[in-house]
């Protein structure tokens, strides 16, 4: 009897904690059907300071939370939640911390609808806190699957800063492209913050103008397939993915989505 494969879901969105997307959406339903299909999953999204944790019944993993993240030299306190939806058997991770999540009311534009000017930081934040809390959990997954610009990091940090690391030296990552796109830049600078250890000057060029499409760019450029999810895209971005080379799965309706990302999983674990 072989083993389960593992998916590990690293989204921007997921309902029902946040008003309904199509991401949003694809967040909650696609790992329910994941597991259906067989496989051991994980979830992780960030703790947007507006999500209501009494309704939404989040509490502090004690065991998971307590470490300190560097980012340009500032230690940065990572704090941990978990919420559960009962009737899909599954847990929602939340990576949490007062400055970047649990004292803003919003999630990357602030009431003024004002892009945050520290989303640079907490992009870092976040998908640092998802690696190294799955580190703690000691859970190797076969399958990374990233939604959503928030987590456009995680391919790079996997493919350069822990390739050696035995929990993800075997994982594929799959980078899923929304109509998500901002006109913004990040902060100037962002590539220092980025920078891990195993992380050359090549692989931080896109940083040094930090831009979705670039964040983009880069996250194609380390993952091993890509998914469309969404019916349009950046057109700068769709041009890209045309050129990259990669397995690609093209926009799945509704209800195609499930099973064809399911099919597609394999594929990428059989190459």
């Amino acid at each position: 009897m072989t083993n389960k494969h593992r998916v590990l879901f690293v989204q921007q969105e997921i309902t029902p904690y946040l008003p309904d997307t199509p991401m949003g959406l694809i967040g909650r339903n696609l790992p329910q059907a994941t597991q259906e299909h067989g496989k051991e999953i994980r979830i992780f999204m960030p703790r947007y300071g507006h999500i209501n944790e009494r309704r939404n019944q989040l509490h502090e993993v004690i065991r998971l939370s307590g470490m300190n993240l560097i980012i340009n030299d500032t230690d940065h306190p990572l704090i941990i939640k978990v919420a559960s939806i009962q009737k899909a058997r599954m847990q929602i991770y939340f990576i949490d911390n007062d400055d970047f999540f649990t004292k803003r009311k919003y999630t990357v534009y602030d009431h003024n609808g004002k892009f945050c000017e520290d989303n640079d930081d907490r992009t870092v934040f976040f998908n640092r806190g998802v690696i190294e809390t799955v580190r703690k959990l000691n859970w190797s997954p076969d399958i990374i699957h990233c939604s959503g610009w928030m987590t456009a990091l995680m391919p790079i940090f996997i493919k350069r800063a822990f390739k050696d690391n035995p929990l993800f030296n075997e994982s594929k990552i799959i980078y899923s492209i929304y109509d998500d796109s901002f006109k913004e830049l990040l902060k100037s600078g962002f590539e220092k913050k980025v920078k891990l250890p195993g992380m050359t000057a090549k692989d931080l060029k896109y940083y040094k103008e930090p831009s979705y499409v670039n964040l983009t760019k880069a996250a194609i450029d380390y993952s091993d397939g890509i998914i469309i999810g969404s019916e349009q895209i950046d057109p700068t971005i769709a041009d890209y993915v045309k050129s990259c080379n990669k397995p690609v799965l093209e926009y799945q309706g509704p209800d195609q989505y499930a099973e064809a990302y399911n099919a597609f999983y394999d594929t990428i674990l059989s190459n």
